[in-house]
């Protein structure tokens, strides 16, 4: 059986109005960006096709026009089931503008739902998402005025509370692997991870549907070690070979090949983190990490604590894995987020979220924007800005310990460290701990149910959660605990006796660390 091999507008010219498309990606890696190019274009010259319901799990994109953004047009979307949305403005402001029904899920609970899809289910239960604003009984996952239809249900299973997600059909699967034979066998040589490719391409093949695969080069049939298969040609309808313009293994580099070779993670250099607020925060994180745990980092602030382990040739001492699939090695940030440099090994996504739901986990490190005296977070929404929850929800509420990792106040912060005592020159325009944060994107009691333990580190102060909320159990040195702290909060906590001192060796520079 050849498979058929076409251009990317022919490609797109097969889907139908009304069609339901997942798609692959993670960031800035994996995603067929020649197929939502031409998938755009189309639409701009006919107007067709109309009325899609897009379904993703993690953010695809680069914040400004590439990924997901493609697809960001009224009337080519009619609805969206994503994981996180902050990667893909275009789409975002039809969310907030109330110009498509949308929905915001867990990226873990939609990588591993396209399974189900694929296996027949009519949906999947999972424990994630209790409690926040996932929950039926907060909102449902809903994120704007004009998005009403029930997706997730509450259900008593076995004496336990769980969600059920609802499975949707996949018409359309949109895929990319490096190299494709005659017969479609899709595979992933240069490629940063494999995300949910086998998943998604299961899930369209079952519902009745077609699958459209990206790939950079096409290769001799019976040429390759067959394990390195990890899309069989029989889920394959076509494959489109994209210009390497459009086929970069991630936006931020053209082609890395430490992001699919194993290494020595102690001979890598990386930059020092420089002084300041990201310093010391990761600084006070990196210390929560204990040898051969098993870590997460989030991204923003918590991407320093791999840094200051590769600094202080610290970096297998533990495993650093990431939710795309990665095992082992240096995580990268920014546009790469999702890749390591001298991975271990390289599963798909679906089953790191196994690994990850079932309390595989022993630390993750990550972001924090908004924290209340209950002990709950916010990471998803703010104002009129809709970032997404992305893997947050699955990680914070599945591992054993976690550790949110944020300034304390935000915008315009500025603090000094004089060698003994840390000063702060200029206050962050706005508080970030508040009565009540505006969404709930991490449960404190219902993780506390499941005895996670969590801690919540700034640049000036570290807090634990405890049954009744927050406990202040650690200062800065040189910071007024009233003035500095308790005054630039929304509520007041408790305060543990004796306060601890944070260790002055937190606030060294690089070259006295």
């Amino acid at each position: 059986m050849r498979v058929r091999i076409v251009t990317a507008a022919e490609a797109v010219r097969e889907i139908k109005d009304g069609a339901n498309i997942a798609t692959g990606g993670f960031v800035g890696a994996g995603h067929p960006e020649a197929l939502t190019v031409a998938l755009r274009e189309r639409f701009l010259e006919e107007g067709k096709p109309r009325g899609l319901t897009l379904i993703y799990a993690a953010g695809q994109g680069d914040a400004k026009d590439r990924g997901l953004n493609h697809v960001g047009l009224p009337g080519l979307v009619r609805r969206v089931i994503g994981g996180h949305w902050n990667l893909a403005p275009a789409l975002a402001r039809l969310a907030v503008n109330n110009e498509i029904e949308a929905y915001n899920f867990p990226q873990g609970v939609i990588s591993k739902l396209f399974r189900e899809i694929a296996s027949g289910n009519p949906g999947m239960l999972s424990r994630i998402g209790l409690g926040t604003f996932v929950d039926p009984r907060l909102g449902g996952g809903k994120v704007n005025l004009v998005t009403h239809e029930d997706l997730v249900e509450v259900m008593q299973i076995g004496g336990r509370e769980m969600l059920w997600y609802r499975a949707v059909p996949v018409d359309v699967a949109l895929i990319r692997g490096t190299a494709s034979d005659e017969f479609g066998n899709i595979s992933f040589e240069r490629e940063v991870m494999t995300g949910e490719a086998l998943a998604i391409a299961q899930a369209a093949k079952n519902s009745g549907g077609m699958v459209i695969a990206q790939v950079e080069e096409l290769v001799p049939n019976y040429s390759r070690d067959p394990k390195s298969i990890r899309v069989p040609g029989i889920f394959v309808d076509c494959v489109v070979a994209a210009p390497r313009a459009q086929h970069p293994q991630t936006y931020d580099c053209e082609y890395d090949d430490a992001f699919v070779t194993q290494g020595n993670c102690r001979q890598m250099s990386m930059p020092c983190l420089e002084a300041g607020p990201r310093r010391y925060i990761a600084a006070r994180c990196f210390a929560e990490l204990r040898p051969r745990e098993i870590v997460n980092l989030g991204i923003g602030i918590p991407e320093g604590v791999a840094q200051l382990a590769a600094e202080r040739k610290a970096m297998e001492d533990f495993v650093l894995t990431v939710e795309a699939g990665v095992i082992g090695g240096v995580p990268a940030g920014g546009m790469s987020f999702g890749a390591s440099r001298y991975p271990q090994a390289i599963i798909d996504q679906p089953y790191m979220f196994d690994f990850y739901d079932g309390g595989g986990l022993d630390v993750a490190v990550l972001s924090m924007a908004e924290c209340d005296e209950a002990g709950n977070v916010n990471v998803s929404k703010y104002g009129n800005r809709l970032p997404g929850i992305g893997g947050f929800m699955n990680i914070a509420h599945s591992a054993r310990r976690v550790v949110f990792a944020g300034t304390f106040t935000a915008g315009q912060l500025c603090v000094d460290w004089d060698g003994e005592r840390l000063r702060i020159v200029e206050e962050g325009a706005s508080r970030k701990f508040v009565r009540q944060v505006q969404q709930i994107s991490f449960a404190a009691r219902v993780a506390m149910r499941h005895g996670a333990e969590a801690m919540y580190v700034t640049e000036r102060a570290v807090f634990r959660l405890r049954e009744d909320g927050l406990e202040l159990a650690e200062v800065a040195p040189g910071i007024d605990v009233e003035k500095d702290v308790l005054a630039k909060m929304d509520f007041r906590p408790a305060v543990s006796s004796p306060l601890k001192e944070m260790d002055a060796e937190i606030f060294r520079p690089a070259s006295a660390s």
